[in-house]
């Protein structure tokens, strides 16, 4: 059934938010997705703030455009085109979308994404995949940040070994 004006409005406007408040934007195409894993693939991404949308290219087309994002065209797009929104982690659509490919089978494909309004290609989409997510970042940044306080507290205690030792050995030579 074809939808009103007033919807195809509707799910424009709903579009133009999720463009306003997302940090990245996935393009994907996911024609060869079952239900089933259709629904698994939504529920992991809506687990990491991130949300999984499909509606007309034209419409996306016509969002994208009022953003100003150029070189976007997503009737250029072949199959059928779902559009994921990263709201908090710019990294974690990414991210999510190349783990569920690997466990799957490939039957979901990277088209093209946006980051910083800027228009990314397969590979850089592809690329993003790969890096850490914030977590792993921050993670990184705080070990390195408690290596050299770990080193020193190691160095001080192997003194304290070593003392212990030595009055150890004393106290059995006098035994």
């Amino acid at each position: 059934m074809a939808k009103t004006r007033e919807q195809k409005r509707d799910i424009l406007n709903g579009l133009l938010n999720k463009i306003e408040k997302s940090k990245s934007v996935v393009f994907a195409k996911f024609g060869a997705l079952q239900v089933k894993e259709n629904e698994e693939l939504r529920q992991k991404l809506q687990e990491e703030n991130s949300e999984y949308v499909v509606a007309k290219k034209t419409l996306l087309g016509l969002a994208f455009e009022k953003q100003k994002i150029e070189g976007l065209n997503p009737r250029d797009f072949e199959g059928r085109i779902a559009t994921i929104f990263g709201y908090e982690d710019e990294v974690a659509p990414a991210k999510i979308l190349e783990e569920f490919r690997k466990n799957n089978g490939d039957k979901i494909d990277f088209v093209a994404g946006i980051l910083e309004n800027k228009l990314l290609s397969t590979e850089e989409v592809t690329a993003l995949a790969k890096l850490p997510s914030k977590q792993e970042l921050y993670a990184k940044i705080v070990g390195s940040m408690n290596a050299p306080v770990s080193g020193f507290v190691n160095v001080l205690a192997g003194n304290l070994r070593g003392l212990m030792n030595v009055l150890k050995a004393i106290e059995e030579k006098k035994a």
